[in-house]
């Protein structure tokens, strides 16, 4: 039986957890056995200036706190070794880093499910959500559309502007 200073840091860490989960636009589970400290590194650094919170994670803990959010879905996949990635702004960022990160790796990083805006998705649903362009390209596609056609607009109308001032011209000219 754990000794009562150690089940109360457990429940600590099950609320906290709890908290990161419930404030979360999305998060994904993976399984990083057999990366490099030096990969390691370089994901959670990838991850942090993507405003992404990662964290290496007892099963056992995070059962109970997906369990608490709703994502009982998740808990088929609480084996092994488990770290989970929380984002809180862009639902997109976590799994487009970590997709990537999968697919470098050769089979040593795996992807095992997520979840988006309160529902469960798996693994092909995060390697999915990780191929859609950021909010900010998004933006950045949608701006150069509208832009397209204004120009266009733009360019008509001064086709029409011209052909109208020609003839106002060849009469001033006559005269």
């Amino acid at each position: 039986m754990p000794s009562e200073k150690a089940l109360v840091e457990k429940k600590a860490v099950v609320e906290a957890l709890n908290a990161k989960m419930s404030k979360a636009v999305a998060g994904v589970l993976v399984d990083y056995k057999g990366i490099t400290v030096a990969d390691d590194t370089k994901l959670r650094k990838d991850l942090r200036e993507a405003g992404v919170e990662y964290m290496v994670v007892k099963n056992t803990l995070l059962k109970f706190a997906a369990e608490a959010n709703g994502y009982s879905e998740l808990t088929q996949h609480l084996n092994g070794t488990s770290a989970i990635a929380f984002s809180e702004s862009d639902p997109v960022a976590a799994a487009k880093i970590l997709t990537k990160f999968a697919d470098d790796s050769k089979g040593k990083f795996v992807v095992k499910a997520g979840f988006v805006d309160g529902g469960y998705i798996d693994a092909a649903k995060v390697a999915e959500l990780g191929k859609l362009p950021s909010k900010e390209q998004l933006l950045c596609q949608l701006l150069s559309v509208l832009n397209g056609n204004l120009r266009g607009l733009a360019c008509a109308l001064n086709a029409i502007a011209e052909q109208k001032a020609e003839p106002a011209e060849e009469t001033a000219a006559a005269e």
